[in-house]
């Protein structure tokens, strides 16, 4: 059994080791499934460059995130689909009508609830998190088997997971397998 890697520091510092040891550890386990959090392109990039082999989703923000109607993604879509990579932009699992109620009505939701528990252990669990279930919800990855997940805080990967996500609408039996590596604070 491997031991967690903790980082020092969160953000994109630690995206290099992070990609590192969440395919090491895919290799180790035989996961075929890779879920990667991006928006410029860098990490699914470097994920795909890494090792080839794995079957990779990259789920960005969706569109609209930071300016109505916009697309924040950077990479070139058509090319990293060529390569063989499963791109999702779509609503944010823990976000999306929930965030539209917080925005209107200035009050909470469950999701933000469910999403501030997650970021008690760091704002890359609740990427990894989120993006696991959306990519199964999307049939981008298949029910029942482990996938490994790079999620981060801002910019870059700095926490990664190996995760059995359930459908959103069994969100709870989700279950967080191994912390591969996760910043210390954030």
């Amino acid at each position: 059994m491997m031991s967690a890697e903790y980082f020092d520091q969160i953000g994109r510092d630690n995206t290099e080791k992070c990609i590192d040891l969440a395919l090491k550890r895919a290799e180790e386990l035989d996961i075929r499934y890779v879920v990667v959090a991006s928006t410029t392109g860098y990490t699914i990039e470097r994920v795909m460059e890494l090792n080839p082999d794995v079957y990779v989703v990259c789920v960005t923000h969706s569109m609209g995130f930071k300016k109505e109607g916009g697309d924040e993604f950077e990479a070139d879509r058509d090319e990293l689909m060529k390569k063989g990579a499963k791109i999702l932009t779509t609503t944010h699992l823990l976000a999306g009508l929930n965030r539209g109620v917080r925005n209107r009505y200035g009050t909470g939701t469950f999701s933000d609830i469910v999403a501030d528990t997650l970021r008690m252990f760091s704002q890359g669990m609740k990427v990894c998190v989120e993006i696991a279930v959306m990519a199964l919800d999307s049939g981008l990855t298949p029910a029942g088997e482990e996938v490994v997940v790079i999620g981060g805080t801002g910019r870059g990967a700095d926490t990664a997971v190996v995760m059995m996500p359930s459908h959103s609408q069994n969100f709870f039996d989700t279950r967080v397998l191994e912390v591969i590596c996760k910043p210390r604070e954030g």
